[in-house]
């Protein structure tokens, strides 16, 4: 089974980071403006969205489910990006300059996925979608915690392990959908 799990995140993955490198064709690296705070609430409008379907049971914009978890993936790689670029001013980046940040970002949370999967024994597949959505929300409301505190944990992982948990925890919806 966790060979199966791991091909179909890389099949999340390469779906995501396609998508990711287009826009970023269209629309260069305007999200560079974007600080740390704003991608967060950017995630937890998507999050909520996706709750607020799942609650209501109908959605009146086309603009699917399916597209909103790819947003929080891609959102949260944004995140991580930015953290890594944080010395750096330079606006804009080209799409073969994204590309490997993109591809280095996910790589290191799939490792995470890895070693977490491997400990908790696949445990999300009998997870339902709308938990995992529940959990990508605690986990947006921890990092904004974290971000009205400047950064500051006294024992808790940072917003960079939280970023790294929303991505994991969107690609099982992902995975979940496409099955």
């Amino acid at each position: 089974m966790i060979n199966k799990t791991s091909t179909q995140y890389k099949e999340v993955i390469a779906t995501c980071q396609e998508l990711f490198v287009k826009k970023t064709r269209d629309y260069g690296t305007a999200w560079r403006v974007l600080r740390l705070p704003s991608i967060t609430d950017q995630i937890y409008i998507k999050a909520q969205r996706i709750r607020s379907i799942q609650e209501k049971g109908q959605q009146k914009v086309e603009d699917s489910v399916r597209d909103e978890f790819i947003g929080i993936v891609n959102y949260c790689v944004i995140a991580l990006i930015q953290m890594k670029l944080e010395t750096s001013s330079e606006m804009e980046l080209t799409a073969e300059q994204v590309a490997p940040l993109y591809h280095d970002t996910v790589e290191e949370t799939y490792q995470l996925h890895q070693n977490k999967n491997h400990d908790y024994g696949e445990a999300w597949r009998e997870m339902r979608i709308s938990s995992i959505t529940d959990i990508i929300l605690m986990k947006l409301l921890r990092v904004k915690q974290i971000e009205d505190n400047e950064g500051k944990t006294i024992i808790s992982e940072g917003v960079k392990g939280n970023y790294q948990d929303m991505i994991n925890y969107a690609v099982f919806c992902l995975i979940k959908l496409n099955e």
